[in-house]
């Protein structure tokens, strides 16, 4: 980890980013994905642009995420230095407290970096919440 800090590890779990908006669900037992395909965001260490492929599944229970404000908040992440693993984990948290879903996960696949490519699987489900 030569180089690495506990000040790296944490950057951008904090950051204030945009809230996510909701709107009334009007139907049960039903699965929503959402891709975001250009995501960007900058390693914390290094300033260089981070790139990939966020994919949000979730089971909505009462609302469900207005799609632009998503974008929005996804996009304040363009300048934000951050690691994949906060990056999947922070923003499965987010949705998970502005729609409160049944279940959710997000898988981040990011762009390959030094030759190896990344990709890291978030889940959440109202039983046994965040890790299951």
């Amino acid at each position: 980890m030569a180089g690495y800090t506990k000040t790296h590890a944490q950057k951008g779990l904090d950051a204030e980013l945009p809230a996510i908006e909701t709107w009334p669900n009007q139907f049960p037992s039903y699965e929503i994905t959402i891709e975001a395909p250009e995501f960007t965001s900058v390693c914390p260490k290094t300033g260089l642009p981070d790139f990939g492929l966020l994919v949000l599944r979730y089971v909505p229970d009462k609302s469900c995420i207005e799609l632009k404000s998503y974008k929005e908040y996804l996009l304040a992440y363009r300048e934000l230095g951050i690691f994949y693993e906060n990056v999947v984990n922070r923003v499965l948290r987010d949705v998970v407290a502005a729609c409160k879903p049944v279940k959710a996960s997000l898988t981040g696949v990011f762009n390959a970096r030094g030759g190896m490519n990344a990709t890291v699987v978030a889940a959440f489900t109202r039983e046994d919440g965040f890790g299951s």
